[in-house]
């Protein structure tokens, strides 16, 4: 069985997303009864879901809103990755509303998003800090060339798990493995972060990539971090985009072949249970 730990649900009538306008091929709504229609075909029994940097006005009604769907007869949910402003004054108040809430198991903030700078800011870095303890985990989604600023949030809060997504997001269309391998390495020997094997088609060639075009980019990042370190997600439905949720599994069971039902179950549940605590 296979854990998700990077679902998106839009739901347009309910809040605000206002990047959606600059991405026409995401702007619909995708539901979670559209989404586990077809995540139960595929053998998919546990979801996280992942904030989809709504407006900051809506950040607490994602979280409540997905809560809600969670607790509908056979929901797949299991949790929420919320989002978070750690460079505002309100996170610490906003943190210790949220550890009472058994449902949220970690947080994002999308740093490629954003200038540069605003991951160095002195209240962010201090806010990062105050997960230390939490148990929670901090995603994080940065471009390549922001390696040098992932690292430094990482050795901030060495108890702190943090989760790479996307694997690093690597350009794949534009051929910028070699400056993104530089960066996985450099990364991966710090013992706290873990890596999510998610998102990938959607940097390749839309159209016309292939399971040689990701192969690198999975082999080097499970090369360095191993399948203790390793999570899966879908990141539905930005996949939809390479091909969709169906032909994500299938190239990740193809990328797999060769390896251990061990292995493959450590990527697929058994890291994401242990991490977060899920049944």
């Amino acid at each position: 069985m296979i854990i998700d730990t990077h679902l998106h649900l839009i739901y347009r009538d309910r809040l605000t997303y206002p990047w959606l306008k600059s991405e026409p091929a995401l702007d619909a709504d995708f539901t979670y009864e559209r989404y586990s229609r077809e995540a139960r075909r595929l053998g998919i029994s546990s979801v996280l879901h992942m904030e989809v940097d709504v407006a900051v006005t809506d950040i607490s009604a994602e979280t409540q809103m997905v809560q809600n769907l969670s607790r509908e007869e056979s929901s797949l949910l299991r949790g929420v990755i919320a989002a978070c402003r750690p460079e505002d004054p309100g996170f610490a108040a906003y943190l210790e509303m949220q550890r009472a809430n058994p449902f949220v198991k970690g947080f994002r903030r999308v740093l490629h998003v954003v200038p540069d700078d605003v991951s160095e800011g002195a209240l962010f870095r201090e806010n990062i800090k105050r997960l230390s303890g939490t148990g929670l985990t901090f995603d994080l989604c940065m471009l390549p060339h922001q390696i040098d600023k992932a690292k430094a949030l990482l050795d901030l809060a060495p108890d702190v798990t943090f989760i790479l997504d996307h694997c690093g997001v690597p350009d794949i269309k534009g051929h910028g493995y070699a400056s993104w391998k530089t960066g996985i390495s450099e990364i991966a020997k710090r013992d706290n972060v873990r890596v999510k094997i998610s998102g990938i088609p959607a940097y390749g060639d839309l159209d016309n990539w292939t399971l040689e075009d990701l192969k690198p980019y999975f082999e080097h990042t499970i090369g360095t971090f191993g399948f203790n370190r390793a999570i899966w997600g879908s990141d539905w439905p930005v996949c939809t985009l390479g091909g969709g949720l169906s032909t994500w599994v299938a190239t990740t069971q193809a990328l797999l072949h060769g390896c251990t039902v061990e292995e493959k179950e450590k990527l697929f549940s058994k890291n994401a249970k242990r991490i977060w605590q899920l049944d």
